[in-house]
């Protein structure tokens, strides 16, 4: 994981995004949102005129993105989406969409029917990702205190013998 995130650091046009770009990994796909520059308008337009460079960036950037893609493609077997941060705005341009229904039990698939039925969400896919930002969002500590100890855990396997 360590080398793709080291991979778009060494690959993308340095005048694109300002800090370090965050790249997220996981068995299918890789997202790279970096951070573009805040214009410099008053407080109460800072949110219409940072989607607008979002928008810009994205329609500027596309052609290269594209290429860089392809690359990443075919080095690491994943798809890749492109997003960009500017002030309050947060866009990730695209994202592959996994069929993870099929592995649903009736147990579970009853939860997203009743989500469904209740009107909070309008079909059991949304009903899924709907339950899925609302553990992120009350357990987000916990969840990130997983991610850091499967770091800790990649680790100590690298340092592991070989066979």
């Amino acid at each position: 994981m360590d080398d793709i995130a080291a991979w778009f650091a060494g690959r993308l046009p340095e005048e694109w995004f300002e800090g370090t770009v965050e790249v997220t990994v996981d068995r299918e796909e890789v997202v790279v949102v970096g951070t573009l520059p805040a214009p410099e308008v008053e407080q109460d337009a800072l949110a219409s005129a940072a989607a607008g460079r979002v928008e810009r960036f994205r329609e500027e950037t596309r052609a290269a993105r594209m290429r860089i893609a392809d690359q990443a493609e075919e080095r690491f077997g994943r798809k890749v989406a492109w997003g960009a941060a500017c002030g309050p705005v947060r866009t990730v341009f695209t994202n592959v969409a996994v069929p993870v229904m099929t592995r649903l039990r009736q147990p579970e698939r009853l939860v997203l029917d009743t989500l469904v039925e209740a009107g909070v969400a309008r079909s059991r896919s949304e009903a899924l990702a709907w339950s899925v930002k609302l553990v992120a969002q009350h357990e987000g500590d916990w969840v990130q205190q997983l991610r850091d100890s499967l770091g800790a855990v990649r680790a100590a396997r690298a340092a592991g013998p070989r066979l």
